[in-house]
């Protein structure tokens, strides 16, 4: 498939697989849309993703990487960030970043009756591993988008 110059990023179909989190998690993504763009244009260091949270959605379980920065832009509406300080409402044009290795886990929520779109930017970092706070998860990045989840005792989902 030949690598596109340009293209508009709504009309990249989203994909097809929600979440690649285990049972029961996965369903708590539905709500989710994840366009995967970076991957388009063969970009292999970073991803880019455009995401859409339908009202009552998140972006993901509350998160911390060990070695992975991810930065987020707020294209439209009006999603909570939700990190260990907290909740801080975004708008469009708002921006955050998250730090590797801080255990500041994060997250976004949306209790707007819109949807919330934003970029996801994260680095693709050897050895990450990311951890959940708020649930009985584990996650270790395998390389090439495969991630391996455990429970917190090590012990295989």
């Amino acid at each position: 498939m030949e690598k596109p110059i340009a293209l508009h990023a709504h009309q990249v179909e989203p994909r097809a697989k929600k979440s690649v989190y285990p049972a029961p998690f996965a369903a708590m993504m539905e709500l989710r849309e994840k366009r995967v763009l970076g991957d388009l244009f063969g970009l292999t260091n970073f991803g880019v993703n455009l995401t859409t949270i339908k009202p009552g959605g998140m972006s993901a379980l509350r998160h911390a990487h060990a070695t992975q920065d991810e930065f987020i832009y707020v294209v439209s509406g009006n999603p909570i960030l939700v990190t260990n300080a907290g909740e801080t409402q975004l708008a469009p044009g708002m921006c955050a970043g998250f730090l590797h290795a801080n255990g500041d886990a994060h997250q976004l929520i949306n209790r707007s009756e819109t949807d919330a779109v934003y970029l996801e930017i994260g680095d693709r970092s050897a050895g990450d591993s990311t951890t959940y706070p708020d649930n009985d998860l584990v996650a270790i990045f395998e390389g090439t988008g495969k991630w391996r989840f455990t429970h917190k005792d090590s012990g295989p989902y």
